[in-house]
């Protein structure tokens, strides 16, 4: 007889009590016991959030051993992958073991389906036995553990036609262009901050196909490297390279470029801080910033556009978005560029 568990983890919160799991500042990992309506999964792949795992290499000096170490020690003293910096963690793949007794028939899946979960590493309870390898240039890291997913928790079934290790990579960032699904509209003006990235990529295809035509999507990129990559893919009208924490460079590069008009929508994909401010002087007054970006504070955003008088509406990164999988998945599918790029950079 399974002990019954809460739907949101509660149970697995050790202190302090009575918060959810994502807050908590430490959860139960003991894999030995699995509740009723919790799924036990043999962890394969950590893709680590990449506002943490920037944050985790810069702290190691670049040092893998180090990396490792301090990964470890986050599980360790939390029961989970909560960045204590960032606040952030990330998202998995593994291989189904043990479903609890309440959720048996009840969901579509079963022992020994590979899944990644889409829910934060900050809320998962974790258990690594070993690191294995830790590839930093796409900040997945290869484990040996154990994790379990709650009732409350939502996954994807890796599909048979997409290689794992580019599924798990582009189902990490699901959430950015479904949002952009969303929010951009046919004429938009679409400004895609961090646009040579993993996300930035996939919400400059989405905003393509959704602005159309008559739409205009600029993309902001850090490096050479990566605006070239974005200008070769062909769904941006304009890019350029800039430091995103400096404003008023960036402001003046969009006025050239949208002759004083700026943006209907501007999407935050970087995993830096201190780039809130350029991503609202760049957006009208009426317009729509997304912050998918995982470093971004709430305070600096807020109170940097009450201090330049900007009536712009900010949408806090929810990396969640109903049926966020099989959009972004189908992006893949139908974009033979863009699924050739995402292979030769995360597969």
């Amino acid at each position: 007889m399974m002990k019954k568990g809460n739907k949101y983890g509660t149970h697995r919160v050790i202190e302090p009590k009575g918060v959810l799991p994502q807050p908590a500042n430490k959860i139960d990992n003991n894999m030995d016991i699995v509740y009723d309506n919790e799924i036990l999964i043999n962890v394969l792949t950590l893709n680590i959030d990449s506002a943490s795992f920037t944050q985790i290499e810069e702290q190691a000096g670049g040092d893998e051993k180090k990396i490792a170490e301090i990964m470890m020690d986050i599980v360790a003293k939390q029961g989970k992958h909560r960045n204590p910096v960032t606040g952030s963690g990330g998202m998995l793949l593994g291989i189904v073991e043990k479903i609890g007794s309440a959720l048996e028939g009840k969901i579509d899946l079963k022992v020994g389906d590979k899944i990644a979960t889409l829910v934060s590493l900050s809320l998962t309870p974790l258990r690594i036995d070993k690191i294995k390898a830790i590839r930093k240039d796409i900040d997945q890291v290869d484990i040996d553990g154990k994790a379990i997913l709650f009732e409350s928790g939502i996954y994807a079934k890796i599909p048979s036609d997409i290689p794992e290790k580019l599924a798990l990579s582009a189902l990490d960032v699901a959430g950015a262009p479904a949002q952009t699904a969303k929010l951009v509209k046919p004429g938009d003006t679409v400004f895609i901050i961090g646009a040579g990235g993993k996300s930035g990529m996939l919400c400059c295809y989405e905003a393509k196909r959704r602005a159309g035509v008559t739409g205009k999507i600029i993309g902001l990129c850090h490096s050479e490297k990566s605006a070239k990559r974005l200008i070769d893919l062909g769904f941006c009208d304009h890019v350029f390279t800039a430091d995103a924490t400096l404003p008023v460079a960036v402001l003046e590069k969009m006025e050239e470029l949208t002759n004083g008009q700026m943006a209907d929508v501007t999407i935050n994909n970087v995993n830096i801080p201190d780039t809130e401010m350029a991503s609202i002087l760049c957006t009208k007054d009426t317009g729509v910033v997304y912050f998918f970006s995982m470093a971004t504070s709430f305070t600096k955003a807020a109170l940097g556009a009450e201090g330049v008088g900007s009536d712009v509406t900010m949408i806090v990164g929810n990396g969640y978005t109903k049926g966020h999988a099989e959009i972004t998945l189908e992006l893949l599918r139908e974009s033979d560029k863009l699924r050739k790029v995402f292979t030769e950079l995360y597969a």
